[in-house]
């Protein structure tokens, strides 16, 4: 059914709307020296979300075209919309969404105390999207910028390395660890083929990282495991870890991983 005139013009205003409180800084883009618009352009959103920007000025302008939900998903990953702002743009534009997971994943209080019990070795909890449920001060510290004070979504380990460049910094072995992720991630998401959480977030990771937007149609599948890898804590050398995962007892998406520095390692010489 074709959208009224008042739906299209309100679809419209919220996407400018919020258009427009994104800055180019926010999405990887330079940013020039003039801009005559706050906010992103409309062809730059366009070209992030994968769309004519003919056709996406149209849209705002609420000319008489309904976008697929394909398009909209795309748009909302670009406009980091919550998960209301997306059911809201959703509804607007005549796709009623449906009824979706918490952002949240429920984790009860025993579960989230046990990292802060495993002080001072890096410990933490994800949720099946790799949100972070639950860390220890030296998790944080370990991961500089992964715990940040955006109140609208959790922290999100996934996100973290690829789309915060200090983590290519801690990470040594950046590459194969964030392709390994990446696999590991598209396990999940094949578990969960209708979970819109997997959608949002693999759609963000594709917009904004070249890696992950060259290695997704790879197809690579890993489980989760445990395993070794060289990390650079802040202020040291490269130190190897070991780390343990173990899934939570009648939460088996929800996985303990505790980091250790490998003892067999041998010291670095002086």
């Amino acid at each position: 059914m074709p959208l009224r005139p008042d739906q299209r013009r309100q679809l419209g205003a919220f996407l400018r709307s919020r258009r427009e409180r994104l800055t180019p800084d926010q999405v990887g883009l330079p940013r020039t020296a003039r801009r005559r618009t706050p906010g992103l352009r409309r062809e730059e959103l366009a070209l992030l979300a994968g769309i004519s920007a003919t056709w996406y000025t149209y849209l705002e302008q609420g000319r008489q075209i309904r976008p697929s939900e394909q398009v909209l998903t795309s748009l909302a990953a670009v406009l980091r919309l919550d998960r209301h702002e997306r059911a809201h743009l959703l509804r607007l534009a005549g796709h009623p969404p449906t009824d979706e997971p918490e952002d949240h994943e429920p984790l009860t209080p025993e579960a989230a105390a046990v990292p802060l019990l495993l002080q001072p070795h890096p410990a933490y909890i994800i949720g099946g999207t790799y949100d972070v449920l639950s860390h220890n001060q030296a998790a944080a510290a370990l991961f500089p910028r992964l715990i940040g004070d955006e109140p609208r979504r959790p922290p999100n380990f996934v996100r973290w390395v690829f789309l915060e460049p200090l983590a290519r910094e801690v990470v040594v072995d950046w590459e194969p660890e964030a392709r390994g992720l990446l696999a590991r991630l598209r396990a999940q998401a094949g578990r969960h083929p209708t979970d819109p959480r997997h959608t949002r977030l693999i759609d963000e990771l594709t917009a904004h990282s070249p890696e992950a937007r060259a290695w997704w149609p790879q197809h690579d599948v890993q489980a989760r495991h445990s395993g070794r890898k060289r990390l650079r804590p802040p202020g040291r050398d490269p130190v190897t870890y070991t780390y343990t995962a173990f899934h939570l007892a009648g939460q088996p998406e929800q996985t303990l991983v505790v980091y250790a520095e490998d003892s067999t390692e041998p010291a670095p010489s002086k």
